[in-house]
């Protein structure tokens, strides 16, 4: 994606291995717990929005996602504490936490078992609760999705056929009549910064086989939940969530809105699960989210 580089590092922390990328600087951290297929790659490119001239964007692999093994945090409890431990290890002792779509349990709980390390959150589409791959998502999508070979075909439909890549994404990915999908299709289209966050983001998906581990462990874990309990976060909350969400439902949004304290809101109208990426009002809903940051920068 243009304007955004990463270099992965992988470090010892008391909780195990980590990779990172940590982008240069000497602004407050901005840590990004990524979703689901992705890694430190898909971490950095979802956090193209932040300014890195006032903060620091800290990209994490989740573990069984590229370099960081499994072993170092099975459960959203454990991942948690990889967070707090990385910070340690690279000795910062406070950040924000950033987090989207399955990225979302893992943050949640790092703000409610770690609140002395984290001074801001901001959640775009995140799970809160149960989750399981969306009805939306038939046996054809999620074979190209969770597949080596069908992510090498998204990517060259995606690159000789936008048309197609998009509405295929569209259609798994939100609950839009024909009217609003042909609205939502035409707007990405026209519009370069869309159409290369779609493309970044798709390659941080591919190859599956390093984040098959990640994938399927999430998966498992969150077919295992009812709600978090967010209420139990202190620190100032952003949520961010499309209301047209096909995948992470527009209720895990309300849900966490509702229930953590003095939390604050963005409703992506007609946002599907990457509208804040790609949509109409994805530069509002940006520029919310880093006045946010800004309000609450510690520095």
């Amino acid at each position: 994606m243009p304007g955004i580089s990463i270099d992965p590092q992988i470090i010892e922390t008391q909780r195990g291995p980590v990779e990172y990328d940590l982008t240069p600087g000497d602004g407050p951290v901005i840590l990004c717990s990524h979703g689901g297929l992705g890694g430190v790659d898909q971490a950095r490119v979802m956090a193209g929005w932040v300014d890195t001239t006032r903060f620091r964007v800290l990209s994490v692999s989740r573990p069984g996602y590229l370099g960081t093994p499994l072993a170092s945090g099975p459960t959203i409890e454990d991942q948690a504490d990889l967070f707090a431990a990385l910070l340690t290890s690279l000795g910062i002792q406070k950040a924000a936490v950033m987090s989207a779509s399955a990225g979302g349990p893992p943050a949640y709980i790092f703000a409610i078992q770690h609140p002395e390390r984290v001074w801001a959150l901001v959640a775009i589409d995140s799970v809160s609760g149960y989750y399981d791959m969306p009805e939306t998502a038939g046996p054809i999508t999620q074979a190209l999705f969770v597949t080596d070979w069908g992510q090498k075909l998204v990517k060259k439909i995606g690159e000789k056929r936008p048309d197609l890549f998009l509405k295929q994404i569209f259609q798994s990915e939100a609950y839009f009549t024909k009217e609003q999908l042909a609205k939502h299709l035409k707007f990405a289209l026209g519009s370069e910064q869309a159409k290369a966050f779609v493309m970044a983001f798709m390659n941080t998906m591919n190859p599956y086989k390093p984040r098959k581990a990640g994938t399927e462990n999430d998966m498992a874990v969150y077919r295992e939940l009812t709600h978090l309990p967010v209420q139990n976060i202190r620190c100032p909350s952003l949520i961010i969530h499309g209301t047209h969400d096909a995948d992470v439902k527009f209720y895990d949004g309300v849900y966490a809105y509702e229930h953590i304290p003095n939390a604050e809101r963005f409703w992506i109208e007609e946002g599907s699960h990457l509208g804040f990426w790609i949509n109409p009002h994805s530069a509002e809903a940006q520029a919310a989210a880093r006045d946010f940051l800004e309000r609450h920068n510690p520095k």
